[in-house]
This record gives structure tokens, C-alpha cells and sequence, in this order.
């Protein structure tokens, strides 16, 4: 699976914006869908999950309340809703695949840029 994320850009703190991970190449129904975001000097972080059988959701405590996580799997497409931006928010925001029944995040899209301004 091919993952394109793209939705990034610049807000002032308290705005919104919607990433995107659209999935080309394989059924993104058959992954659980991981948002990771790494800012700068700082480790990669994992912000968002969704899996693939219920849809279950789960969250970093850092988002959690502000940040929702969604997946249309007709359009093939994970979707991170962020609002209520800070900028420590500030970040390249990635997507992530992990395979049905296989261990760890082995497809990756390309990061996109946030930045949350005060």
C-alpha cells in the first residue's frame, strides 16, 4: 500500500485543519492506520490510531479531546481532524499502515507540515 498524507499548513493557535492519508495500491480497510508526528529536536511521536476490524480509536493524552481520528474506507482514507491547535502542535505530521494480523508499521506516507502560530 502506497499512503499520501497532505492537509498540513499554517493556523494560529485555536484553529483547525484536516490531515488526509489517502491509501493507493491496497484496500486500507485491511490496515489499522497510525498518525505519528515528529517536531523539531524531538522523538516521533504516536498521536492517533484507528483499527481496521471495529474501528476502535485511541489516542496520546497530548491530543486526546482535541484530535479525531477517521477512516472512510470507500474513499480508501484516513482522516485526522485536529482543532483547538496550540503550537506545541507544531510538527511534520506522518501516516502510517500496519497490516491485518502483522506487527508494526511497515508503509509510510510522506510528512506534512504543520505549524500553529500564537
Amino acid at each position: 500500500v502506497q499512503l499520501q498524507a497532505s492537509g498540513g499548513g499554517s493556523v494560529q493557535t485555536g484553529g483547525s485543519l484536516r490531515l488526509s492519508c489517502a491509501a493507493s495500491g491496497s484496500t486500507l480497510g485491511n490496515y489499522a492506520v497510525g498518525w505519528f508526528r515528529q517536531a523539531p529536536g524531538k522523538e516521533l511521536e504516536k498521536i492517533a490510531c484507528i483499527s481496521s476490524s471495529d474501528g476502535s480509536t485511541d489516542y496520546a493524552d497530548s491530543v486526546k479531546g482535541r484530535f479525531t481520528i477517521s477512516r472512510d474506507d470507500v474513499k480508501n482514507t484516513v482522516y485526522l481532524q485536529m482543532s483547538s491547535l496550540k503550537p506545541e502542535d507544531t510538527a511534520v505530521y506522518y501516516c502510517a499502515a500496519q497490516e491485518v494480523g502483522k506487527s508494526g508499521y511497515s508503509y509510510w506516507g510522506q510528512g506534512t507540515q504543520v505549524t500553529v502560530s500564537s
